[in-house]
């Protein structure tokens, strides 16, 4: 087979590539589709394994996980590049984090790529990489491994603004809410999405129009539920000066500046009865009228409206319109809440951290245990608004290299107004509790729960049975 191999790459120049995955489905999807595209493709579930390979063959680039079980993915990379420094790079995050992308790339990785990615987007970084190191080999001259500090920083930091506009997780719930996104944004279809107060919506609308041929048009935000119902007709439509007291000049409204582009309604259902009337006339004819105007605007807007309300109630109460709620409608998307994709707990922690060091100027690392184990036992009923707004108190408030137990607030300490005390907790009754809950998260499939507590299943086939758990 190795013989083989050589031959196909000697006689038809068909790249080598090494894939490091720990995830054995993900990893031969991928080598399949390489295989396809013409690639020959070697894959390892292990960083062990994956040292044997690149030691004992030279590879044209090498695509790895950065988070690998029991192996940190930074030293693995740096011992790849090593072993041939001319050797690309590319390295897989699980999310956009600006830090580790940083890292990676200081240690000599090309680029990095998030997951989850098309093949499209794999394959187009695969190229751009080989073709440099082609360019390199035939100048003659040496590959050149890394960019300066600042211009890591700037491409990471743009690589992240555009594939994080969203906070991506890696749970099915996270994974269900990007594959919608990416389904409906080509499409011009209104979107009405739905979920808890801080879960995201306004990041998810945000998501749809920047995915969107819309994009390069303003995205224009509206909370439905700060408009006093006088003053909505001219929040939507503009007036002209004098039309009303208090009219002291021209203004334009909300569908005119988002001509073009997209209109986002948050809270939509606390629009009043005559405003939802309003409202629909402007989406059904496309025009528009500014207070105290005779003349007709045409408008171009793409609608996008958010709810934490059941709507489909306050149609059957009559509260609002089934006409104007069918037509927001066409397409719908839910918000899961942070507790039903637990499992991204970590990354959107780690995501908030780096985000709260970059706008308070700070150089926290991390989280200590007793902190993480709080986090994982609290219930964040203010989803991920309340992560992100603990995590940038904590993070103001911490001197040292992680953020402790005292940094965080009362709430979080005490929900039921219990102190938690973390440094009591016994650590077997902690660990137990949380297989079980893993367990029953994922209904007791023990891939997906080894996954979602970030450990291989193996040990967790050990700890069960350490605990004699009869599941």
């Amino acid at each position: 087979m190795v013989f083989l191999r050589r031959y196909l790459r000697q006689t038809s120049f068909m790249p080598n590539i090494l894939i490091i995955e720990d995830d054995a489905a993900f990893c031969q999807m991928l080598q399949r589709f390489l295989t396809k595209k013409g690639y020959i493709v070697e894959i390892s579930f292990t960083a062990p394994d994956a040292k044997v390979k690149f030691n004992n063959s030279t590879f044209d680039l090498i695509l790895t996980d950065l988070r690998l079980p029991d192996y940190d993915g930074i030293q693995l990379l740096t011992e790849i590049k090593k072993i041939n420094p001319a050797t690309p790079v590319i390295v897989m995050t699980g999310y956009a984090e600006v830090g580790s992308a940083v890292n990676a790339m200081k240690k000599g990785a090309y680029d990095y790529i998030s997951k989850p990615f098309t093949p499209d987007d794999i394959v187009k970084v695969i190229e751009k990489a080989l073709n440099a190191k082609q360019e390199h080999s035939d100048t003659g001259s040496k590959p050149k491994e890394t960019a300066t500090s600042d211009a890591m920083e700037k491409s990471a930091t743009n690589q992240s603004q555009r594939a994080d506009k969203i906070v991506l997780g890696v749970s099915d719930a996270s994974k269900k809410l990007e594959e919608y996104i990416k389904l409906v944004s080509p499409t011009d279809m209104s979107v009405l999405i739905t979920g808890e107060s801080g879960t995201g919506k306004e990041v998810t609308a945000k998501a749809i129009h920047d995915n969107s041929s819309r994009k390069d048009f303003n995205f224009v935000a509206v909370d439905c539920g700060a408009i006093p119902k006088e003053l909505a007709t001219s929040e939507f439509f503009g007036h002209i000066k004098g039309s009303f007291t208090g009219a002291v000049e021209d203004k334009m409204g909300n569908f005119e500046a988002a001509n073009g582009g997209t209109l986002f309604l948050d809270e939509v259902g606390n629009l009043s009865y005559e405003n939802q009337i309003q409202l629909l006339r402007a989406l059904q004819e496309r025009k528009i009228k500014r207070v105290g105007s005779t003349k007709e605007v045409n408008v171009d807007v793409r609608i996008i409206t958010a709810t934490n309300e059941d709507l489909t109630e306050a149609v059957e109460k009559g509260t609002f319109r089934e006409d104007l709620y069918h037509r927001l409608n066409e397409f719908s998307i839910h918000i899961p809440s942070l507790e039903e994709r637990f499992e991204d707990l970590m990354l959107f922690a780690d995501y908030f951290l780096s985000k709260s060091n970059t706008n308070l100027n700070k150089n926290v690392h991390g989280f200590s245990n007793e902190v993480w184990d709080i986090f994982r036992q609290y219930h964040w009923p203010g989803n991920l608004r309340e992560l992100q707004n603990v995590i940038k108190r904590a993070v103001l408030l911490t001197t040292g290299d992680e953020v402790a137990v005292s940094a965080l607030p009362k709430e979080i300490l005490e929900p039921n107004g219990k102190t938690v005390p973390a440094e009591n907790i016994s650590k077997s009754e902690f660990e137990k509790d949380q297989i079980i809950k893993a367990l029953q998260k994922t209904n007791y499939n023990k891939s997906k729960a080894a996954k979602l507590l970030q450990v291989t299943r193996k040990t967790l086939y050990n700890r069960i049975n350490h605990y004699n758990l009869d599941l």
